[in-house]
């Protein structure tokens, strides 16, 4: 193993431990008897040319008496007689550099930190070379940084506590250059000081003058972390051979993995600091959530419940496995987990915003909003003064509340939850305005949806995602070509503009043209270079050929994005639905779905997906199961009802499924002509018709046989 030299930590920790600093141990077995006056000071003036050390030694060895008498028997009057004496000393002998040091160092311990300054500052005069006067001062303004006793900006012309650190430890190096401590806290007050390139050559010199230093190695990585450089982090732990890494710079390792998105290495890497520490919670913690970022379930939730119980009392991670379980679709257990949770803390914000979820996810939307309208409350001040933590925090209980009511088909609630998102402003207002668009759409309230649109673009003129929003309901209204010319009006030949290219196409898809959807994607292909970007570019490629019902054309489009992002619930659903929906690859449409589903419980769209599959597949028991779920969260949606009227139908319920059908029939009447294809409207209507004549006929002869 390396060894892990006493090094100093972080500044932070370093700064914190000086103000903990106590008087010296007794040297054991040193017994002296109080003594309850000192002998009088000389009056005789001190002599700096001939110092009377005999007299000095005298009342030094009394100083040290009281120094053991103070620490034996905690009494500060025997502190007070102790500088006393070390003052006589001084009157024997004023230039002494011992004596200085020593009331220096007694005034730093004992907390007079300005009377330390000042005598360690005499000394300087007279021994400006002195290592131990430099180291003691170098201690004095680290005491200083810890307790924030000097607000000046290290700007300042006039310097302050941290620019007389600074010097203090270049000095200190100066006098000293093998010390690696020292050099430690200099690099460390450069940090603070936002002197990157300085820490580093402090750090650097440090490991070369002591390469096995974890302190070192760990500080040196630090500092590529806070410049946001983490391949150059973890290089420097990897230059040390794994037998020599310590739990510490495991730790660190996988936490720069953690940030260049290696799962594997980062897990990898904590699992060896558990195997050095075993039973450390922090690093089975950081194991546990790097296993559960990589969906590795099952293994999350074995080193989460090894954490549970070796700390029953630990909310955090009682939340977690509720979460766990919630991805595993074991939503009661879940439920149950974080209930726990809430017993012991029934304010945590992380455990409410979960058991809401999974309210949500049990369709228990009464109880979901309550529990929502609770956090909002914990979470609001009448002032409306709230820090960034706070505003996201509602922000993101009033998002959920108004997704509750919204999944009700409560308008006016969800839009009022929404609205005090607006209030907000900033980046919740921007969702907020999203939330109530979005609302009042599906609520087939055009006109507000659009109004609601243009009064977010006027009220955030610079922002483009929200007239790019309004762009959206121009042609929910019919009104295609302004809708496109608002769209392109915000092109300005920057990467800025692959957005605006995207939405293009999608409106172009909406309305059928197909050329100049196909253009804007070519367009906007110009300007992607990231994968994820590159994801929804091949998903609305894919959706483009699906809308031709050039099927063949389609799925290679979906797989290459999957290849790239096989977690990507949207492009998940929208291919298992095309495959299900002609019949293809049902097994795999199930399975596509159903990932998707896992993701996202409460998304109305996914489960109908579901549901359809195994329709498709004869399965119409799991069919029913989750149609009548959509329905629930998707009323205003017409391919929902009429899905569930055809399961209806093939079970025998002609009844249901001809009033599943009117459903349907109705929202498409109130639905954008952008969104209905005439030719399916009128295959549902004669369906309906349909169904209508056999219900007749079961009526006539009803009533028949009762007449006879």
């Amino acid at each position: 193993m390396m060894k892990a030299k006493h090094m100093p930590e972080p500044l932070r920790r370093s700064l914190a431990l000086v103000s903990l600093l106590a008087l010296p141990a007794v040297v054991a077995g040193a017994q002296s008897a109080p003594l309850k006056a000192a002998a009088p000071a000389s009056t005789q003036p001190a002599d700096t040319d001939n110092p009377d050390r005999g007299r000095a030694y005298y009342h030094a060895a009394l100083a040290g008496i009281y120094e053991e008498d103070a620490v034996n028997s905690g009494q500060s009057e025997y502190v007070a007689q102790a500088i006393d004496q070390y003052k006589n000393a001084l009157d024997a002998d004023p230039t002494s550099p011992a004596l200085n040091g020593a009331l220096a160092d007694l005034y730093f311990r004992v907390g007079k930190v300005r009377e330390a300054e000042s005598t360690v500052r005499n000394l300087l005069k007279t021994s400006p070379n002195d290592l131990s006067a430099h180291k003691l001062l170098g201690r004095i303004y680290l005491r200083q940084l810890s307790e924030a006793q000097n607000a000046v900006s290290s700007a300042s012309p006039s310097g302050n506590v941290l620019d007389q650190a600074v010097a203090e430890f270049e000095k200190i190096i100066s006098l000293e250059p093998s010390d690696v401590e020292d050099r430690m806290v200099l690099g460390q007050l450069y940090s603070v000081q936002h002197q990157p390139q300085k820490a580093e050559e402090q750090f650097k010199t440090a490991q070369s003058i002591d390469p096995d230093s974890e302190e070192v190695v760990l500080n040196l990585a630090r500092l590529y972390v806070e410049g946001g450089d983490m391949q150059h982090a973890a290089k420097i732990i990897e230059a040390v051979p794994q037998q020599d890494r310590t739990s510490k710079m495991e730790l660190a390792l996988g936490a720069a993995y953690d940030q260049m998105k290696r799962p594997k290495d980062a897990i990898a890497a904590y699992r060896r600091a558990v195997d050095m520490e075993p039973g450390e919670p922090r690093g089975l913690g950081a194991l546990a959530q790097a296993l559960l970022s990589d969906d590795q379930l099952n293994e999350a939730l074995k080193v989460y419940a090894d954490l549970s119980q070796a700390d029953p009392e630990d909310v955090g991670t009682l939340v977690h496995i509720g979460e766990i379980l919630r991805r595993q679709g074991k939503y009661e257990d879940a439920l149950s987990s974080i209930k726990n949770a809430l017993k012991k803390d029934p304010d945590n914000l992380e455990a409410g915003f979960n058991e809401g979820l999974l309210l949500d996810v049990l369709s228990r939307y009464e109880e979901a909003a309550k529990v929502y309208e609770h956090m909002v409350d914990l979470t609001s001040h009448a002032n409306g003064a709230y820090t960034a933590e706070e505003k996201n925090n509602r922000g993101i209980f009033l998002e959920r509340l108004g997704s509750v009511y919204h999944e009700q088909n409560k308008v006016d609630l969800a839009i009022a939850a929404y609205q005090k998102m607006i209030d907000m402003s900033g980046d919740s207002a921007v969702r907020g305005y999203q939330g109530q668009v979005d609302t009042w759409r599906d609520a087939k309230r055009f006109d507000k949806a659009a109004e609601v649109a243009r009064k977010a673009s006027e009220a955030n003129p610079k922002n483009n995602e929200l007239k790019l929003i309004l762009a959206d309901q121009l042609v929910d209204q019919g009104k295609t070509d302004e809708a496109i010319t608002l769209a392109k009006g915000l092109l300005n030949n920057s990467d800025k503009d692959r957005a605006v290219w995207l939405e293009v196409a999608q409106i172009n898809t909406r309305v059928h043209r197909w050329k100049d959807a196909e253009d804007a994607l070519n367009k906007a292909q110009a300007l992607t270079t990231k994968d994820e970007d590159r994801v929804y570019l091949l998903f609305l490629r894919g959706a483009l050929a699906e809308r031709q019902k050039r099927f063949d054309a389609a799925e290679p489009y979906f797989r290459q994005a999957l290849d790239i992002d096989p977690s990507n619930a949207m492009v998940l659903n929208y291919f298992g639905y095309m495959l299900a929906d002609k019949g293809l690859k049902l097994p795999e449409a199930v399975k596509l779905i159903r990932k998707a589903v896992d993701q996202e419980p409460m998304n109305g769209a996914y489960l109908d997906s579901l549901g359809w599959a195994y329709f498709k597949l004869g399965q119409y028991e799991l069919a029913e199961e989750n149609l009548r779920q959509a329905v629930e969260r998707d009323q205003t949606d017409p391919t929902v009802h009429e899905h569930l009227g055809d399961l209806y139908e093939k079970t025998g319920r002609i009844r249901l499924a001809a009033a599943q059908w009117q459903l349907s029939l109705t929202q498409y009447a109130q639905s954008a002509a952008a969104d209905v294809e005439p030719a399916d409207v009128a295959k549902l209507q004669r369906k309906l018709e349909t169904a209508r004549v056999k219900l007749a006929k079961e009526d006539n002869l009803t009533g028949a046989a009762r007449t006879n």
